[in-house]
């Protein structure tokens, strides 16, 4: 009976959560019809003057919240992206002097990934079983952003699990791509993304194999992946609690790049380990800002691929258009081989390293919380299947592979896919850390300010595509194992008749993963998706690698990306 009772829990917890969504939206009356003109003021405005406007009573914080609540219910019919709508709270919270209207973010709406807590919503992370979970109290993050005088006003859609570039549950449903309802908008933190795209302006999601970075590069928004304790991450709620291998970070999103940086700053200069205790103390260094905005020659390597899988056409074209647009402005830009000398660490090894390391359970914490009959998203299940297999079957399905397909690329990942035992997650962890060395050691040698990389090797993949491109994600991976900043841009889109295969590509050829991704690439169905770039640094340089996205974005001049105008939402 306790199989059927829970399916039909999870039924009935579905409807009432999306009934709810409808009837809260119904209900706010205010926030529905036509943009006006000082709508569209407010959404083009610079963050630090809509604050300074607060701060001065030239501009009413409801105002802003009610242009940017209209925004986040128009973008939500077009994508499915809000999951908890919290503007009659976030009026109240206005009213009654819970926000700080003189901190640096006063008045600035922000949206978050479902998994932050704020008092008295539930966080559900797209699980049924956590539907109910609300705390009264705000979680530190929430705390935090108040204190600072931003408005939380929604909560955004993600993946059950929130493994996946693509953003879907039971719960909430599908949330689309702003440019193409075909594709994903990227995930885990892909409602934000698509949210931001459409007109939203600041955001906060999480980030452990690029759940941050894929969305800005799928959507055509703004992200920064944070070395870990330089964000707040306490008073969250997530699928793999104690996952430690390859710790998730949250961070910043936003519409624009300079939104963006103040944001960071913001957050930052509120000294946010008085908030949680994971966060180091280290205060925002403008002298670093200044150091790479007046450095004249900045040395960048461009990463064209990660020896796994080829970057498409449209996003080998996006990196090139980078590159060429520094070199133009007398940068020193030096290409950075996967092989030979001056070649980085094996990055297929880093890819192996943060699978096994992300996954040492077996997949099995996050399978606890799901009910019968529960949807799983198509690669996270791909996940399960393989950890499941009986291990004479699994290792006869690597010898096959191995042997007889002779693809060593798949073959490693799958060797080694189950739950490990506490020694053998040990010895992984060992690994991770002599890998970090030799990335240190390599990136000394190299005397790099930054690295340039492909954030995918495709844009955005089609409505579960993830089935094939689950183990396609080593160009953001990386620098999660690695622990490094890295930040997103957008810089194109797909061009149907620039970044077509060539007639003579095959995918027989390719190893497992490369395969799975380029199985989904179709430059005339992905024609006007975005396609971004990736800025790297390493361990804890938020503020250079903010910086330098904004040189490159200056260099781009004239091809400098177009934003999402908000007329699409009328």
């Amino acid at each position: 009976m306790g199989f059927f009772s829970d399916y039909f829990q999870h039924r009935r917890d579905c409807r009432f959560k999306q009934q709810e969504r409808r009837d809260r939206i119904r209900a706010l009356t205010a926030y529905h019809g036509a943009f006006t003109a000082a709508d569209r003021k407010t959404v083009t405005r610079p963050i630090e003057d809509l604050v300074a406007d607060v701060h001065s009573g030239a501009v009413s914080p409801l105002d802003v919240l009610r242009t940017y609540g209209k925004v986040a219910l128009k973008a939500h019919v077009r994508t499915n992206c809000v999951t908890e709508v919290m503007l009659p709270s976030a009026e109240a919270w206005l009213r009654d002097g819970a926000i700080n209207l003189r901190g640096p973010l006063a008045g600035i709406p922000v949206s978050l990934k479902d998994t932050v807590a704020v008092g008295g919503y539930d966080t559900t992370v797209g699980y049924s079983s956590f539907v109910g979970n609300k705390t009264p109290d705000d979680g530190p993050m929430t705390r935090l952003l108040k204190d600072a005088g931003a408005v939380p006003y929604v909560k955004t859609n993600m993946p059950i699990t929130l493994l996946s570039f693509e953003s879907t549950n039971d719960v909430w449903g599908r949330c689309t791509n702003p440019h193409n309802p075909d594709y994903s908008p990227g995930g885990s933190t892909g409602g934000e993304a698509a949210l931001l795209a459409l007109g939203g302006r600041i955001g906060i999601g999480s980030d452990v194999a690029g759940s941050v970075r894929a969305p800005a590069h799928f959507s055509g928004c703004y992200s920064l992946r944070c070395s870990t304790g330089r964000w707040p991450k306490i008073g969250i709620c997530t699928s793999m609690p104690g996952q430690e291998g390859v710790p998730a970070v949250y961070s910043p999103m936003a519409r624009t790049l300079g939104d963006l940086t103040y944001f960071t700053r913001a957050v930052v200069g509120m000294q946010p380990w008085k908030y949680d205790y994971t966060v180091h103390p280290l205060h925002w260094r403008p002298d670093v800002e200044r150091e790479y905005a007046d450095k004249k020659v900045l040395r960048v390597g461009v990463l064209r691929t990660d020896g796994v899988v080829d970057p498409s056409p449209a996003c080998a074209r996006a990196l090139e258009t980078a590159a060429k647009a520094l070199r133009k402005q007398g940068h020193e830009v030096v290409d950075i081989s996967s092989t030979g000398s001056g070649a980085p660490p094996d990055m297929y090894e880093a890819l192996r390293l943060a699978s096994l390391l992300l996954n040492a359970d077996g997949c099995q914490m996050f399978e606890t919380f799901m009910r019968p009959g529960e949807w799983n998203d198509a690669g996270a299940a791909q996940m399960v299947r393989l950890a499941r297999l009986w291990a004479p079957v699994r290792y006869l399905y690597y010898l096959w592979v191995k042997y007889v397909r002779r693809d060593d690329v798949w073959a490693g990942l799958v060797r080694d896919w189950r739950a490990k035992t506490v020694l053998e997650n040990w010895h992984l962890v060992k690994q991770r850390e002599a890998y970090r060395a030799k990335w240190f050691e390599w990136w000394d040698a190299q005397g790099l300010d930054v690295l340039l990389t492909p954030p995918n090797a495709t844009p955005a993949v089609p409505h579960d595509g993830m089935h094939d491109a689950v183990s396609s994600c080593g160009y953001t991976f990386l620098f999660n194992l690695l622990d490094y900043t890295a930040g997103v841009l957008p810089v194109t889109h797909v061009d149907k008749a620039r970044d077509r295969l060539p007639a003579t590509f095959r995918l027989g050829p390719l190893n497992g993963v490369a395969r799975g991704a380029y199985k989904l690439y179709d430059a005339e169905r992905m024609h006007g998706l975005p396609v971004g770039v990736q800025v790297v640094g390493r361990r804890l340089e938020e503020e250079k690698v903010l910086t330098v996205m904004k040189r490159v974005e200056d260099a781009l001049g004239g091809d400098k990306y177009e934003l999402l105008d908000l007329a699409v939402l009328d």
